[in-house]
């Protein structure tokens, strides 16, 4: 295109005919040929690319047709049901009449930019009373007194949040984070500073506890995941947001809609197409306007020049973005090009590297912490994205994504969640996209008859375990095993490797790990290709890696390596009630164990949604510096629970129930690790009361459960009232699998098997026994949940001491 061609366009399309929600794109830091300030080299797409993406991000198509929309690119607006409990009256106000003026960068466009400054006024006024009167509870202006300031400043400045934000601080670099520092200084001199997104507004646009609600669970209110959940616990939300909004004492009004202006305030937002971008019942989409093919470029709401319709400002780069997008003939994105406008929209780059493009900004560096720090920026910096397709198994790529997935625990960036129906396309679009020359690790049987594969297998097994140990390459040195902690690096933990990687990658990066992570501390064990363990399977290079690759497949049932070694530290229980979290055989992956004073303690498995065990006496034993915070173990002995899901929508009383998959050594691997989400299951979070209690908050399909056990003494022996409280949008059936074992029915309310006791609330027991093991049943409750909310109680009497 012509520059006297390209002046032209853009002279037209800053009067044209566009309206939306313009997305605040400063962590991109573009200039006027948009290069990406915060990244280590030029931005991944084109001019008409990133135009694409700003098309979505302003929901041009809400009001304009002539483009389909691509589901991943369109980036909604907040959701307004609950705004009225959640913003400032005062500040909502305000922001209606002059959006720009009370939020600078802000992405909503100034509604009424054509009226007076009395008519903008009245509008506002009028739009608050109505937005206010949605919300069925009030917005709560509470002062702030400082407490968990410390905290949330730590906590905004260390989890990831100043990879799209500006940093608030200059946090201390101690001497371990020297090479950081250095990267900082040189920052100084040579870089243009990362803008990031201002969040001075948060101090009169919320209350402490609404911005923790927020914080804690952004994807209800913005649910197209530009503002990612971060994972932050309750306390964690209450800390950052009383850090974000600071030491104040104004007293905020509440506001009490009054009938005249709902009214009036209902009429404008109809006649302002606000419902075009924010759905509301009762109020419909006008029809589109032109069609974004012919629309008149010459006015409309980008231009600085007053109109009749909505008006904000963009920077000449995203005019002439935009402008290149609509003049360019459309064609249906390559896998590659939808994965970088991906990475791109969901600012997935601030972290990441990707082939030549992204990064942490340099002058993000130094907030980029990890508590193993001899690990170096392995340790600290999140993982590159090249060839993330070859490298990560499909499943395991999902519960990254959707689950919330973490192996590297010492990284203190988190992994935010998008939402799953924001990033659904991700995988499939990395799988097509990243290939490796196929590598096939072959595994030998333990079960074969064949002697020649017999001998393998135990040629392999003991060549693996000695390759990984301290007399061999030492993998134990800067990697857990099994949950069990290196007596020097505490790096990702060995055991993951075969149900986190495809084999082509793991064995290209076992030969050449700077290849993939150019300043990584893994020293390379296979220079060339050719081993440096002679000694070993006879220095056969691909036969050492086939060991550790099958090694590693044992799964649990792997011996440990030389060089690992158990610490167990025993906790109890004093005054208040303790909740400690970590892997166990009792409770599975995510096991939470909770211990009472009253010397009776149980354990939930968060994966399954189940109260796993109970057992009285003393609490725990920890494996202290494991994955995480250590694995534990009942110091009691255990009244062992099904682990499988508790909850389900089971089509008839006849239907079998659906066990969770089982690791054994035969069978090493999880044939089904997405088995409780496919049945509906989704742990969210926990809370404690002022007691320390816990209380465990999950879904099982619409329905939410909260599920708080506590401790009661009667007479000189402690028993566990559990109460479950449902929610739910519909009346329902739900089936809750109770008990199993050798069960007897004593009364119509009370189950028992050898060691425990069971009284269950009013309700249809089913009491079956298993096809194959008559002796063996399963006490099911067939659960009539009404719509709304309801509670259910149950009693756990332990029989045994």
């Amino acid at each position: 295109m012509g520059e006297k061609r390209s002046r032209q366009l853009i002279e037209q399309f800053v009067h044209g005919g566009l309206c939306g929600f313009l997305i605040l794109l400063t962590p991109f830091g573009w200039a006027d040929e948009l290069p990406v300030s915060h990244v280590s080299s030029r931005h991944p797409l084109t001019l008409s690319q990133m135009g694409d993406v700003l098309i979505g991000e302003l929901q041009c198509r809400n009001c304009h047709g002539g483009r389909e929309k691509n589901d991943f690119l369109e980036k909604a607006a907040p959701d307004l049901s609950d705004v009225g409990a959640r913003v400032d009256p005062d500040y909502l106000r305000r922001f209606l009449a002059s959006p720009s003026e009370t939020q600078p960068g802000t992405s909503m466009p100034n509604m009424m930019a054509s009226h007076s400054s009395e008519k903008r006024d009245e509008i506002a006024e009028a739009l608050t009373h109505f937005l206010v009167s949605q919300s069925k509870r009030k917005f709560a202006a509470e002062t702030v007194a400082g407490q968990g300031f410390e905290t949330g400043k730590e906590l905004f400045h260390t989890v990831g949040c100043v990879a799209c934000h500006t940093p608030r601080e200059l946090i201390e670099v101690d001497q371990v984070d020297e090479d950081a520092a250095e990267e900082k200084v040189q920052a100084d001199k040579d870089d243009v500073p990362l803008a990031g997104i201002d969040l001075s507004h948060v101090v009169s646009k919320y209350s402490p506890n609404s911005l923790s609600e927020f914080l804690f669970q952004p994807l209800r209110v913005r649910s197209s995941g530009r503002m990612p959940d971060m994972k932050l616990t309750t306390s964690e939300s209450e800390s950052l947001a009383t850090y974000l909004i600071g030491e104040q004492t104004r007293i905020r009004q509440s506001l009490e809609p009054r009938e005249p202006l709902i009214g009036l305030g209902r009429k404008y937002f109809q006649e302002l197409n606000c419902s075009a971008c924010h759905a509301i019942d009762g109020i419909a989409v006008s029809l589109p306007l032109v069609s974004l093919k012919y629309v008149d470029l010459a006015r409309g709401c980008i231009s600085n020049v007053q109109s009749k319709g909505p008006m904000f400002h963009l920077e000449a780069v995203k005019i002439k973005a935009i402008a290149a997008s609509l003049q360019e003939e459309k064609v249906i994105d390559s896998d590659q090009v939808a994965v970088a406008k991906s990475l791109t929209a969901f600012n997935c780059i601030a972290c990441h590297i990707r082939d030549n493009f992204g990064g942490v900004a340099k002058d993000r560096n130094v907030y980029f912490r990890s508590t193993e720090k001899n690990l170096g920026d392995d340790g600290r910096i999140p993982p590159p994205l090249t060839l993330l397709g070859a490298k990560l198994q499909p499943v395991w790529l999902k519960k990254v994504l959707f689950d919330g997935e973490v192996v590297r625990s010492y990284m203190n960036t988190r992994m935010p969640q998008y939402g799953e129906q924001n990033l659904r396309h991700l995988p499939s679009l990395l799988a097509r996209t990243d290939r490796l020359e196929h590598v096939d690790l072959k595994l030998p049987s333990p079960e074969s008859n064949n002697k020649a594969e017999q001998e393998k297998e135990k040629r392999l097994r003991a060549g693996g375990r000695e390759l990984l140990g301290d007399k061999g390459l030492n993998c134990v040195a800067c990697h857990n095993f099994n949950g069990k902690p290196s007596p020097l690096n505490k790096g990702i933990d060995l055991m993951t490797t075969y149900q986190r990687l495809q084999p082509a990658w793991f064995n290209k990066f076992l030969i050449n790990p700077g290849a993939f992570r150019p300043r990584i501390v893994m020293p390379y064990s296979w220079p060339g290709g050719i081993a440096a363990h002679k000694d070993i399977l006879d220095g056969d290079t691909e036969l050492q890696i086939e060991a550790i690759w099958y090694y590693l497949s044992l799964g649990t049932s792997a011996a440990d390596p030389p060089g690992i070694r158990r610490i167990e530290t025993k906790l109890s229980v004093a005054d208040k009630t303790r909740t400690y979290r970590g892997r166990s055989s009792v409770a599975g992956f995510r096991g939470i164990a909770v211990g009472f004073p009253e010397k009776i303690s149980y354990a939930f498995n968060a994966e399954t949604g189940t109260l796993a065990a109970i057992w009285q006496g003393d609490f725990i034993r920890v494996d202290r510096g494991g994955q995480g915070s250590g694995g534990f173990n009942p110091s009691g002995k255990v009244i062992g629970l099904a682990q499988d899901v508790s909850f389900l929508d089971l089509a008839d009383e006849t239907a079998p129930w659906p066990l969770r998959p089982v690791m054994t050594k035969e069978s090493p691997v999880n044939a089904n690790p997405l088995y409780p989400k496919n049945l509906g299951y989704q742990f969210r979070e926990y809370y404690l009361d002022d007691s320390s209690t816990p209380t465990f908050v999950y879904r099982s399909g619409s329905v939410g459960i909260e599920d708080r056990s506590f401790a009661m003494t009667i007479g000189d022996k402690s028993i566990l009232r559990r109460t479950l409280h449902f929610n739910s949008p519909k009346n329902q059936t739900l089936w809750f699998r109770a008990l199993t074992g050798e069960i007897e029915e004593e009364s119509e309310s009370v189950y028992k098997t050898r060691n425990l006791r069971l009284t269950i609330p009013k309700s249809t027991a089913l009491l079956r026994s298993f096809p194959d093991d008559p002796k063996t049943f399963e006490l099911l409750l067939r659960l009539e949940i009404l719509q709304g909310k309801s509670t259910l109680e149950f009693t756990y009497d332990p029989l045994e001491k």
